[in-house]
């Protein structure tokens, strides 16, 4: 079996051209990098799970978000409620 040699300069040159080009789209389409980020994650979310996972995914993160919320809530509430806290007093303890 003979393996076919890629010049390396060739490959590199190749790639930095592909690079390039897809720098260019990513600025002239007008969208920031993020936007073209999440673009790309939903598409791939799209082609890999089905509508009903999905579905099932977005109600979990929505619940998360809404656990962290009353989570930090509480707190917040116990935090207004509470009066300030009086100094602690230390007793000293002779040591011989």
């Amino acid at each position: 079996m003979e393996v076919a040699r890629v010049d390396d300069r060739t490959r590199t040159d190749e790639l930095e051209a592909r690079i390039g080009d897809l720098e260019r789209r990513l600025h002239t389409s007008g969208g920031s990098r993020r936007e073209g980020i999440e673009t790309a994650f939903w598409a791939l979310m799209r082609d890999l799970f089905p509508d009903e996972t999905r579905k099932h995914m977005k109600a979990a993160g929505r619940e998360q978000l809404m656990a962290a919320r009353s989570y930090l809530d509480h707190w917040i509430k116990r935090m207004d409620e509470e009066p300030a806290a009086p100094p602690v007093e230390r007793e000293r303890i002779a040591v011989e």
